[in-house]
């Protein structure tokens, strides 16, 4: 059975960040409801994270159907038995495969035990992630909110998340770091529910700027 993260009108989060923050509050009426599903393999998620760096959402989704198909599903054993001519057709780069093997290495020696990861705070997640070879901040800011739905995430390295704060606040561009995060102080303890209006707010204005062409 799916686990999602279900956003309405009447959550908490919503009516929260609705009230402290009116432009914020004034994008997550125009988005309307959100049905988020967490991929609970924790695995997965993380193979999914480093495959979607630096891609647009869509390239990322056909890029990772192509690795599971060639595959037959995305597990340590799959990735460290095939070879990297069969990952490189399904159109991941030199370092991405690099990054997907020390991954499964990591997962199978023990050295990474992501059972264990849902028991520790946000930070020692990410210090634990970032041990990995190709795992940086995002991609552990992604497993946060994408696998383990944490509350309380704010992606400041995530491009869309800054420009879609660049543009509701009158910023001129994307936000530099300083001010998204600042911006982002009074979206506590629910980050994660503003960084998916953001990510949802900019698709829905690429939409409507596209349909007015």
């Amino acid at each position: 059975m799916d686990t999602r993260i279900e956003l309405t009108p009447t959550s908490p989060e919503v009516m929260h960040l609705s009230a402290t923050d009116p432009v914020l509050g004034e994008l997550i009426a125009r988005v309307g409801d959100i049905s988020q599903r967490l991929e609970r393999d924790g695995f997965n998620s993380l193979a999914s994270a480093i495959v979607s760096q630096q891609l647009s959402g869509a390239a990322a989704t056909t890029i990772w159907k192509r690795v599971e198909a060639a595959l037959g599903g995305v597990t340590p054993e799959a990735i460290m038995g095939a070879e990297d001519d069969t990952l490189r057709g399904a159109g991941l780069s030199r370092s991405k495969v690099s990054f997907l093997r020390d991954l499964a290495e990591r997962t199978l020696d023990g050295r990474l035990d992501i059972a264990h990861l849902s028991s520790l705070s946000d930070d020692d997640i990410v210090a634990e992630l970032i041990s990995v070879k190709g795992i940086g901040r995002w991609t552990a800011e992604m497993y946060l909110i994408f696998s383990l739905g944490r509350p309380d995430v704010l992606a400041l390295d995530d491009g869309a998340i800054r420009a879609t704060i660049g543009w509701l606040y009158d910023l001129g561009g994307a936000a530099e770091r300083s001010d998204a995060e600042r911006i982002g102080e009074a979206w506590r303890p629910y980050r994660t529910t503003a960084s998916l209006y953001l990510w949802r707010g900019l698709a829905l204005r690429r939409a409507e700027e596209k349909a007015a062409r």
